[in-house]
């Protein structure tokens, strides 16, 4: 790369419009490293009045020619599948100007990246925007390397285990609702993972049923008799 690489990128919040530029300098520009990403914040965006008003955030980066990652050594014992999760993820919370550790273990089932130290809510993003897109794009990357290919989770701060129990929560009011009124009930819009959820809590809840209704990204859960 010998000119710097520019994008323009907006999004709900300043971390999502980041993550978005992030995304599209990783696909014109593979291999950077933190140290060769500026962001600069255009517009914080407003959120508006019943969606009046509303304005995105608007952030611009900026790939400085000559800054690209170097391989770092692997922990002892590492797999590659955990060294390929951890330096993805390492690198995209850097760009984001985040400073935290990133932890991998891999067990039978997934890959699991947890992130440590402070503010960690701008990677988490609204209602887990930004990790779980963060989190998509890691199991694409897995999927793509060839190899082993197993599940990639990527929690923060124990947003996965909080995010977790509120579903369920919701699950179960739902449920006992149709149970009491014999009418559906509809929940928020969730990612595929938070709808899988969802089935799972109530499968084997008698008297009541599970489906998936909409399009993406409003796709959600219906709750009905059974």
């Amino acid at each position: 790369m010998t000119d710097d690489v520019t994008v323009e990128a907006t999004g709900e919040t300043v971390g999502e419009a980041k993550w978005k530029a992030l995304r599209e300098l990783e696909l014109r520009a593979p291999g950077l490293d933190k140290a060769g990403v500026r962001f600069q914040v255009l517009s914080e965006g407003e959120r508006g009045l019943l969606g009046v008003g509303y304005a995105p955030a608007r952030v611009l980066a900026v790939a400085v020619p000559g800054d690209t990652h170097a391989e770092a050594e692997p922990p002892l014992g590492e797999t590659e599948l955990e060294r390929r999760v951890r330096e993805f993820v390492t690198r995209v919370t850097g760009a984001m100007g985040l400073r935290c550790a990133v932890d991998v273990h891999e067990d039978d089932d997934a890959v699991t990246a947890t992130c440590t130290g402070a503010e960690l809510g701008l990677l988490i993003g609204k209602h887990g925007q930004t990790i779980d897109a963060l989190q998509y794009l890691a199991n694409a990357i897995v999927a793509r390397g060839g190899g082993e290919r197993k599940r990639v989770v990527v929690d923060a701060a124990g947003y996965r285990d909080r995010r977790r129990e509120t579903l369920e929560g919701l699950a179960v009011q739902a449920a006992e609702r149709v149970a009491a009124t014999g009418e559906r009930v509809e929940l928020e819009p969730m990612t595929s993972a938070e709808r899988r959820l969802v089935h799972e809590c109530l499968k084997d809840r008698a008297g009541v049923a599970t489906a998936s209704e909409g399009n993406e990204p409003y796709r959600r859960v219906v709750v009905l008799p059974a």
